[in-house]
């Protein structure tokens, strides 16, 4: 049992992004929402000060009321630090370590850096990456390119491969943009197939049209994917999944689905009711309210005049979180999938209802399409769980369903309702072979 802090608004546990290089990056990627951060600090060297990162590991590890801690690093480019920097980090955090506690490390890189020796550190100390990979070579290369706009996939692969001859844990963090939002399986079966990672994130890229890098305006690049792109892109994606890779190939986006099933918090802040405990630091000791925030207007201070503990429970800081759940429009409080949902990440609520309140999600349709779409798979893994039985059951049930859907069409007259249960006739659904043709190939 985890014992609470003394002030309600203080959470027992928080989690930091840490950015000890600030926003600087080897690489140049169009649609990146943190290159511009560097405007925050003209002048700066954007290196974290050992100083300032042995302060900071104490405060942090100090501020946690839980027996794991997980240290977050995160750019820019992160390894752009160096390996004598990270492990100074290591020995700071063995250092102030509570008796029992564990210290986990997650790192977030583009890979072009890796090699043998980052390599034998991140096993060494058990790293967790996070590696950016938009798809294969088109479509990643699309938006991810160099400072000298050359493409980065190769060397992205590169540093993956070198990263599995290691045998080093890793993510692949797969943004969805307009490029690849129109290719949602090669996306899938490249990551699943080539690749061969067993854990994927899909971020959708929604980028404000803007002049200052900040969360504000209405209007998005044509970068960004739309709601309905984003929707479909997850529905394909999960079709192939529910039917074939249950239990062996893990996309976040779905196990957060299924923990709301299962009745279990989502897991993600994005999808949680409040926020406030994802919070940015940046390399000279500034503290955000969120890693999509860092901005003036919500800067919580600094930690080297104010201790890390006092900002994560601050006034502006609960603020800042319960303002999600106090700002919800009565449409998504009425919705049926709220609660997986919750109206979804705050940065992103720019648009209007239907009745025309403001602070809808801008992802909202492609939202609802998802959840909506994996109800009764979800039900059914949910239910797999709750008996301790395996969620990839599934797999099972529903290719039993569809065997016995083929039958039925096959027995069927062209005149008679179709079996799917769409109201039609099988002549004008299933038996048509126009619209078999293009289900086929939606």
């Amino acid at each position: 049992m985890v014992a609470m802090t003394a002030d309600p608004k203080t959470p027992s546990a928080f989690h930091v992004m840490l950015k000890p290089r600030g926003a600087i990056c080897n690489l140049d990627c169009a649609y990146c929402y943190f290159l511009s951060k560097e405007m925050l600090y003209p002048g700066s060297r954007f290196r974290m000060a050992n100083e300032l990162l042995e302060e900071y590991t104490r405060q942090y590890i100090e501020a946690q009321g839980v027996p794991e801690v997980t240290f977050a690093w995160q750019g820019g480019e992160p390894t752009l630090m160096g390996l004598d920097f990270f492990r100074l980090a290591v020995s700071y955090q063995q250092k102030y370590r509570r008796p029992g506690m564990r210290i986990h490390n997650a790192l977030q890189t583009n890979g072009t850096t890796v090699d043998e020796a980052w390599c034998e550190f991140f096993r060494e100390n058990d790293f967790l990456l996070g590696v950016s990979l938009d798809g294969p070579r088109e479509l990643h290369d699309f938006y991810r390119v160099d400072k000298g706009g050359k493409p980065t996939f190769d060397r992205v692969m590169a540093g993956i491969a070198l990263l599995q001859k290691h045998h080093v844990e890793f993510n692949i963090l797969t943004t969805v943009h307009a490029a690849n939002a129109p290719h949602p399986l090669e996306v899938y079966r490249f990551l699943r197939d080539e690749v061969g990672t067993q854990f994927i994130q899909f971020i959708p890229i929604v980028e404000r049209d803007n002049d200052t890098g900040f969360q504000e305006g209405e209007k998005v690049t044509g970068r960004s994917v739309t709601a309905r792109q984003y929707g479909d892109f997850l529905i394909a994606i999960f079709d192939e999944w529910v039917r074939r890779d249950v239990g062996r190939v893990f996309v976040q986006i779905f196990d957060v689905a299924l923990a709301a099933w299962v009745g279990q918090r989502p897991g993600l802040c994005i999808f949680e009711e409040t926020c406030g405990a994802a919070l940015a630091m940046e390399h000279n000791g500034d503290l955000f309210s969120c890693d999509h925030y860092v901005e003036p207007r919500h800067r919580l201070g600094n930690i080297q005049e104010i201790p890390l503990i006092e900002m994560v429970g601050s006034e502006q800081q609960w603020r800042f979180g319960q303002a999600k759940k106090e700002t919800l429009p009565r449409y998504c409080q009425e919705c049926e999938v709220r609660f997986v949902c919750n109206g979804g990440c705050p940065k992103d609520r720019i648009i209007s209802t239907p009745g025309g309140e403001p602070g809808l999600n801008y992802l909202c349709a492609g939202f609802k399409a998802f959840f909506n779409h994996v109800d009764r798979p979800m039900r059914i893994m949910a239910a797999e769980l709750r008996a301790e039985r395996a969620p990839a059951n599934v797999m099972a049930y529903l290719a039993e369903e569809e065997m016995e859907l083929q039958r039925r069409f096959a027995r069927v007259q062209r005149n008679d309702p179709c079996p799917c249960g769409s109201g039609r006739k099988f002549k004008q659904c299933h038996g048509n072979t126009k619209v078999n043709i293009l289900k086929e190939t939606i």
